[in-house]
């Protein structure tokens, strides 16, 4: 069936295919030219072979472009360089991690095989309009394809044909990343500084770290018999751009007021990302056609400062290239490149427990701990063995720690959640208009809330101590989307408040499980019982000799504080904390056994089961929003509070079979039915409950307990049920 489509290709190297048939295919500069064409008859003026120089800011705010024509007054700039972004950034000392990488693309002479294709090249309809491209090599490279886009992920190879030659397009080969400062412009009639002399070596020679096996050519070769000893008529290294997480670079920067991004962009999103950016300049959402869209991942303020080293951004990008035809498990971190940048104090702890250590966001981070092997022989029988995918990049250790968190103690290191500080005498009067839920809290109290964006989506849930008269205490996701929330907050707060990013400067760890209370009782002074210390309040206290904010929360959903302390201290708090807990056995675990811990309580992550996409009632977490205050996005919220404009509500899922272990991003079917009705947001195994618990949202006539419905999971469909919540109480 696939030499139906693509006759050229030798049935004998393959062994199937995967056909998209709805799958456009697009020419970047014809797109381009449309889309220029459409504005100009809607009023937009382009002012073209015109070279920018600068940015002219004043006063915090964009007040023009600077060319060497002449300056552009205007209030707002979008920089949509690409892979000189990052140089205009630095010239405005704004950083943008864009990474530049060469890519090969190569066109073959005429193919005799190509010849009946019926398009004529040197006549084509389409060239009425580019009457300035001239030569049958530069109209054949133009011209788009007239059968489907062929891809060899094995090979990291791409295919299209123009007329009745095949264009060779080349992610298989090693990472080359040139110096953005040697880039050079693009000058209509000399120097193109996003086109690079082609590399033949790179054609001919398997250079790929994960693909020494087969040269590029020679993969062509053998794909495409009828490419074989064919002359590569045109051939360049172009240029693409890359992020630290693959993903564009998109949003309102929080340097200046007036200056957006829209860089790290293929042509492949570069629609959607275009559309979803001028909503969000004009409405203050980003949408699509058919809704909101979140964007935490892409936003420009997802970055920490390492990221804006060039060694940081080259590294990375360059593995970003590597691995754009890998097949990536949903759990990949990076294994090589640009590791142990952060350490948190109890870094030489987790080592000394054997630490299975993840990057997230420069922070080494606790997996699992392999000192904690010992645990399987009491908890084995309730760990189902993974035999798949699922079974990668995972440890049954992890369902142990969890178990064991659940029925004794452990510690947990949670220094790389983001802590914002919020100070000043208007400090909670401007936390209200940001949070869903009341925040007129007494000195040490807590609150769970939400933050919403003006659409009414969730942007954020956070916990907010009060721990002073004029002094807040925000704590927020980790990773590389907490770091929107803390930009969010201090953009938008007045003269006279105070936002400071504390998480580097706080260490912080929760002690929890039952036996927590008497582990902290050994090292405290503090009265920890319920009636002194409720739930959702906090104290300023000791842990022995150091000091810290306890608070009595846990994320894990088991009795147990939270407590924060100047990082100087953070090791020996640590330490303290595991010598009270060492007869109540106390141990250290892992994300994998938090997350397995937080998702059957039915506690939300940020990211997963939360976005922007969502309102708090789809996700049931009206209990956290109080019409009674005002906030961003209050008038969306409130329409949703009765529930009628809700389409997609939060189900909590069980699978049916015990045994079985799944993965998120996976559909979601009513049984027996074809059209998917959501996907699974986050997935993990239940160790307490001894079940597979998946997230997702579906149409609210499906999220009702009870009902019956199914996830579609490598090829297999597995039944499962909406459940009540919270699974564990």
């Amino acid at each position: 069936e696939v030499t139906d489509h693509l006759p050229l290709v030798d049935e004998e190297e393959i062994l199937g295919g995967y056909y998209s048939p709805t799958d456009g295919q697009v020419s970047g500069v014809i797109a381009c030219d449309a889309l220029a064409r459409e504005a100009m008859e809607r009023g937009a003026e382009f002012v073209p072979h015109t070279r920018t120089e600068d940015v002219h800011i004043a006063d915090g705010a964009v007040q023009g472009v600077v060319t060497e024509n002449g300056t552009i007054e205007c209030d707002e700039v979008v920089i949509a360089t690409n892979i000189w972004a990052r140089q205009l950034g630095e010239q405005i000392g704004v950083h943008l991690p864009v990474t530049p990488v060469e890519h090969q693309y190569t066109m073959t002479e005429p193919l005799e095989e190509l010849s009946e294709s019926g398009v004529d090249v040197t006549d084509h309809p389409l060239f009425e309009n580019y009457e300035n491209v001239s030569g049958e090599k530069a109209k054949r490279l133009l011209l788009g394809p007239d059968r489907p886009i062929l891809r060899d992920q094995d090979n990291a190879m791409y295919y299209r044909t123009h007329g009745d030659s095949y264009g060779i397009g080349s992610y298989n080969h090693e990472p080359i990343v040139p110096d953005p400062q040697e880039l050079g412009g693009n000058d209509p009639e000399g120097e193109q500084g996003s086109v690079r002399e082609f590399t033949d070596y790179h054609m001919d020679n398997p250079t790929h770290p994960d693909r020494p096996h087969k040269a590029p050519r020679q993969a062509s070769d053998e794909l495409l018999p009828a490419t074989a000893g064919k002359d590569l008529e045109f051939k360049y290294n172009g240029m693409f751009a890359e992020s630290p997480n693959g993903l564009p670079v998109l949003g309102p920067v929080q340097q200046y007021e007036g200056l957006w991004t829209a860089a790290a962009i293929w042509v492949t999103h570069a629609g959607g990302a275009g559309k979803a950016l001028a909503e969000w300049m004009e409405n203050g959402v980003p949408r699509l056609p058919d809704g909101p869209i979140d964007l935490s991942r892409c936003n420009v303020n997802r970055f920490d400062e390492h990221e804006g080293s060039w060694e940081f951004a080259r590294d990375i990008g360059g593995e970003e290239y590597r691995i754009v035809y890998n097949v990536m498990h949903p759990k990949w971190v990076w294994t090589e490149h640009q590791r142990d940048i952060r350490r948190t104090p109890m870094y030489h702890s987790h080592q000394e427990y054997d630490a299975e250590l993840w990057a997230e966001a420069g922070w080494e981070e606790p997996q699992w701990f392999e000192s904690n092997e010992d645990l399987l022989e009491r908890y084995e029988d309730r760990i189902p063995d993974r035999h798949g995918w699922e079974g990668t990049y995972w440890s049954p250790i992890e369902g142990a720690e969890a178990l064991h968190v659940r029925e004794h103690v452990g510690l947990h290191d949670m220094t790389s959640f983001n802590k914002v500080e919020v100070i000043g005498a208007d400090a909670g009067e401007y936390l209200q208009s940001l949070c869903t839920n009341d925040i007129d809290l007494d000195v040490g109290d807590i609150t769970y809330t939400l933050m919403c964006n003006e659409g009414g989506g969730v942007r954020a849930d956070v916990t907010v101590t009060r721990t002073d008269a004029d002094r807040y205490l925000v704590l927020t996701t980790g990773r590389e989307v907490g770091n929107n929330h803390v930009a969010w907050t201090r953009d938008r707060a007045p003269e006279g408040v105070v936002v400071n990013d504390v998480t580097s400067s706080l260490a912080a760890m929760v002690c929890t499980g039952p036996d927590a209370r008497k582990v902290l009782s050994k090292v405290m002074d503090t009265d920890l019982s319920d009636e002194a210390f409720p739930f959702y309040t906090s104290e300023e206290t000791f842990v022995k000799n150091v000091p810290v904010r306890a608070l009595r929360v846990s994320y894990a959903g088991e009795l147990g504080w939270e407590l924060y302390t100047p990082s100087e201290y953070g090791e020996r708090l640590w330490e303290h904390v595991l010598a009270a807990g060492k007869e109540y056995d106390i141990r250290p675990y892992g994300n994998g056994a938090l997350d397995a811990l937080r998702i059957e309580k039915g506690f939300r992550l940020w990211g997963e089961d939360l976005h922007t996409e969502h309102n708090p009632y789809e996700t049931d977490l009206g209990w956290a929003v109080d019409l009674e205050t005002d906030f961003v996005g209050k008038e969306a919220v409130a329409a949703a509070a009765d529930g009628d404009n809700i389409d997609h509500k939060i189900a909590c899922l069980t699978l049916d079979d015990e045994e079985e272990t799944i993965l998120d991003n996976r559909p979601v079917f009513a049984p027996g039915e074809d059209e998917a009705l959501g996907y699974v947001h986050s997935a993990e195994y239940g160790y307490t409950v001894g079940a597979c618990v998946a997230y997702t949202y579906v149409p609210p006539e499906y999220a009702d307990p009870g009902t019956d419905l199914e996830i579609l999971y490598e090829g297999d469909r597995y039944a499962a049920t909406v459940r009540e919540e919270p699974l564990v109480d």
